[in-house]
């Protein structure tokens, strides 16, 4: 089996190492975070290095990374571990569900797409994205790097959603638009048009309303 080493020591790290343990070809070996974050030897029964570290006992000819950090400010830090990885040598490892429907083989790495989404025809999925359960993501769309995209969102065909995004849960995209970087959608939006950069929108009884992203207490 592969091996990979899991950034990160909360939940999301917790979850990863379940879904690979029972769900993957890759085997984790251990757990890792930047010296200033490191508080424990061990995690989930697997050692933690610290990530300055990582190459003098986990090289990249070794092992693979992910990185398994939620949506913290607009996904940039996932983000910048990732890039960082990258320069370092290391390559990346995706967790796609058994359990999901994917018709694509137009897939980057470090992307973690959980049970029961439905990938159709002709998507293109980027690097570094958390595509939760539960998801139908449309024919002919593309979703770029570092998005999250909760649970129970319909993305339609030909939409494409750029970078740093978040969809709230119950969101709904319609056909044929473009959700542009750093993007937020709120629980239960629905957008029926596209949408610019560094742009809110969330539901208020049943209005729709933008705001900027600096307007928002994240």
């Amino acid at each position: 089996m592969k091996e990979i080493i899991i950034y990160g020591l909360g939940s999301i790290a917790e979850l990863a190492k379940f879904y690979f343990d029972n769900d993957s070809d890759y085997k984790v070996v251990a757990f890792t975070v930047e010296k200033s974050y490191y508080d424990k030897a061990e995690f989930q029964g697997l050692p933690v290095v610290v990530f300055e570290e990582l190459e003098s006992i986990y090289p990249p000819s070794m092992c693979q990374l992910f990185i398994a950090i939620s949506y913290t400010n607009m996904n940039k830090l996932r983000e910048s571990k990732y890039l960082e990885g990258k320069q370092r040598g290391y390559k990346f490892a995706n967790y796609i569900s058994s359990k999901a429907t994917v018709w694509t083989d137009k897939i980057g790495d470090n992307n973690f797409i959980l049970e029961d989404n439905t990938l159709q025809p002709f998507t293109i999925i980027g690097n570094n994205n958390m595509i939760w359960s539960g998801n139908h993501i449309g024919h002919h769309g593309s979703i770029g790097n570092n998005n999250f995209i909760s649970s129970h969102v319909v993305i339609s065909g030909m939409v494409h959603i750029k970078n740093n995004c978040f969809l709230g849960v119950n969101s709904t995209l319609r056909n044929n638009i473009t959700i542009a970087d750093r993007t937020i959608i709120g629980a239960g939006a629905v957008i029926l048009k596209s949408i610019g950069e560094n742009e809110v929108y969330a539901t208020r009884q049943t209005e729709l309303f933008p705001k900027t992203s600096d307007q928002v207490k994240l």
